[in-house]
Order: C-alpha cells, then structure tokens, then sequence
C-alpha cells in the first residue's frame, strides 16, 4: 500500500509562507493559541515520517538543532519535529547531517519520494519546503495539502509566496477546522486541472 504524502504549509491570508526585513510577527505571526499548539502536538505525534528540503533543513537545524528529547514538556511541536525520521531531500547538503535520524538522499525529487511512498510503513509528512513540494504537487505526488492559515495580512513584510509558480490544480476539501477562533486549518486533495 502506498504512504500518503501531506504537505503541511503555513501562511498568511495573503498567501506568505514568513516575512523578511522589517516584519516583528514573531513565531507563527504572534497568532498560536492553546487550541492550535495542542493540535499541531498531536499531528506531530503521530507515527510518520518527515521529508525536508535543503532550505528548510538548514532552518531547522538553526532554530531547532538545540532541542533534546527532555524539550518536549516546553516546545513539543518542534521537538517532536526534530526526533521524527527525517528524509532530506538536497544536491547543496553534505553528510553527515547534524539531526537525529535524518537521512540525506540526492536525485530527482520525484522519484526519491515516489520511492519513499512505496516502501515507507508509515505516513509522509512536510513541513514547508515550498519549492520541494510544488515540484512534488506538479509530479503528482501531494495526496494532501494541509494549509494554515493566520489571520494576519504581510503583504508589506512578506515573503516566500506559498503557491508562487504552482501548476493549476482543483482543491477537494477534505476537512476545515478553527483553532482558537482566530487560526484556520484547511486539508485539500489536489488534482491537477484540465
């Protein structure tokens, strides 16, 4: 059976995936409440695995590579993060990969995850990774598009387009939910259009 493959992206309602210069929004843009940390702790403690591309794996490893088992009471979801098994994806990274259980594959991204898809016993799951994972929503490959959307607009400070250059595709909602009446999460099926 093949593993399903979620691209799990968060942005602004104009479609900001951070800001630069000049944006102080801070961590998910000032707007987390309990009711969206909880949930992004039990997303991210589900049994999957984790696929990264180079640019957000640099990122991560310059905000989380810090974190111990023993940070999970504090920061569970970027702990559980970091401690997942980790595939990424990149022609600029050199081994060894300082991540626990981080494994650093080169080659055509496309049929690296289709590979994956097949032989992993668990779910594939991405965080961000915006240029991985349009080449991976054009190859096919996304069986689910999860974005969260705050309600901030950056449109002055805002940079990494989520979608910029996507292919066309039809969005299937699959599920929308409010998180701390304020935090919109909405889970789309995509297929290509036309």
């Amino acid at each position: 059976m093949t593993a399903t493959y979620t691209w799990d992206v968060l942005c602004t309602l104009d479609g900001f995936g951070s800001f630069g210069p000049g944006g102080d929004w801070g961590g998910y843009w000032g707007k987390q409440g309990p009711e969206f940390l909880a949930h992004r702790a039990a997303q991210y403690a589900e049994a999957s695995h984790l696929v990264l591309g180079a640019s957000t794996f640099r990122m991560f490893q310059r905000f989380l590579g810090g974190l111990t088992r023993a940070s999970e009471a504090d920061d569970p979801v970027n702990t559980r993060m970091r401690f997942l098994p980790t595939t990424v994806v990149s022609s600029t990274l050199e081994d060894p990969l300082d991540w626990p259980d981080a494994r650093l594959v080169r080659g055509d991204a496309g049929e690296i995850i289709g590979a994956l898809k097949e032989t992993s016993a668990v779910p594939l799951r991405s965080h961000g990774s915006l240029a991985l994972n349009r080449a991976l929503l054009a190859a096919g490959l996304v069986d689910v598009l999860q974005v969260t959307v705050f309600p901030v607009i950056s449109g002055r400070t805002g940079t990494a387009p989520i979608l910029a250059g996507a292919e066309d595709f039809d969005l299937e909602l699959l599920g929308a939910r409010t998180l701390d009446g304020r935090i919109q999460e909405l889970r789309y099926r995509p297929t290509r259009h036309g």
